[in-house]
């Protein structure tokens, strides 16, 4: 699954590469765009009370939105 989104987004980033003017310089922006248009489209075809699972990105930055428990002193 994660070759099949990784694929996704470089075609995504590469159509906003194109629609750009196929500009050098801005991959990691197009990358970026492309990675926040691909999820908010996967994510609108989860169904209703469906478990959200954050992206890798969100794990390597630690900025997963699910609820955690709090550490008792």
């Amino acid at each position: 699954m994660e070759l099949s989104l990784h694929n996704r987004i470089r075609q995504r980033a590469h159509e906003l590469w194109n629609a750009g003017g196929r500009l050098d310089g801005q991959a990691e922006q197009h990358w970026l765009a492309a990675e926040r248009d691909v999820l908010e489209q996967m994510s609108a075809q989860v169904p209703v009370g469906t478990t959200r699972v954050s992206t890798p990105r969100q794990r390597r930055l630690g900025t997963n939105n699910a609820p955690q428990q709090r550490r008792r002193a």
